[in-house]
């Protein structure tokens, strides 16, 4: 790996977009269905994540940072809101009304006046308000945390530059089905769309804030 990151530097890849001046922290689809075993997107490492993403929270809100939540919600299992994305990946119905698995998994919760997107597909953006929301508040950098690393974290982290916004991605506060797509997913941020950082380091900006 160490030759591959020479490699994409040396191409000018992997520069810093760095923090702007008013971030918010974005937690992506923290939802029972990525950690409980039962469930057909069980993430082995989704509570690890989840713990990362509590503490992400708890420091945002502690220095008057906005957190922002995202949950898939579809009126049945059918999925009719999202027909295509359904029919390629039919475990969605686990977001449907009345599905034990589409609530926030504990012990992440939204406080309060704090903004939840409802959406149907992977982005954060697609569909919904959140640019106009992130704009109307003078947002300009996302720090994002959620499920799963190559799916709706992906997502959510390249449609944040092409809106504007600054996506810094936290690695412990992710998960994904297995290390390969976690790590490569990751690896392609870093050196594309984001600034992939670490907890500590997260951690260390929001309280500075």
């Amino acid at each position: 790996m160490a030759g591959l990151d020479e490699d994409y530097a040396t191409a000018g890849f992997a520069r810093r977009l760095g923090w702007g001046d008013r971030p918010a922290v974005l937690l992506v689809d923290p939802a029972v269905a990525y950690t409980h075993p039962d469930s057909p997107l069980y993430l082995g490492t989704g509570e690890i994540a989840a713990q990362a993403m509590s503490a992400l929270a708890a420091s945002a809100r502690a220095s008057g940072v906005p957190v922002i939540w995202t949950r898939v919600h579809f009126a049945d299992a059918s999925c009719s809101e999202a027909p295509l994305f359904a029919a390629k990946v039919p475990a969605l119905k686990a977001f449907a009304e009345g599905s034990e698995f589409a609530g926030f998994t504990p012990p992440l919760a939204p406080a309060p006046g704090e903004l939840v997107v409802v959406k149907h597909y992977a982005s954060a953006f697609a569909g919904t308000s959140l640019a106009a929301w992130l704009a109307s508040h003078h947002i300009d950098t996302l720090v994002i945390g959620g499920y799963s690393t190559s799916g709706c974290v992906r997502a959510s982290a390249l449609d944040a530059l092409q809106h504007g916004f600054r996506p810094m991605v936290v690695r412990e506060a992710c998960a994904d089905r297995a290390p390969g797509p976690h790590e490569s997913n990751l690896f392609d941020l870093d050196a594309k769309y984001a600034d992939v950082l670490s907890l500590d380091d997260a951690l260390t900006e929001l309280a500075a804030r």
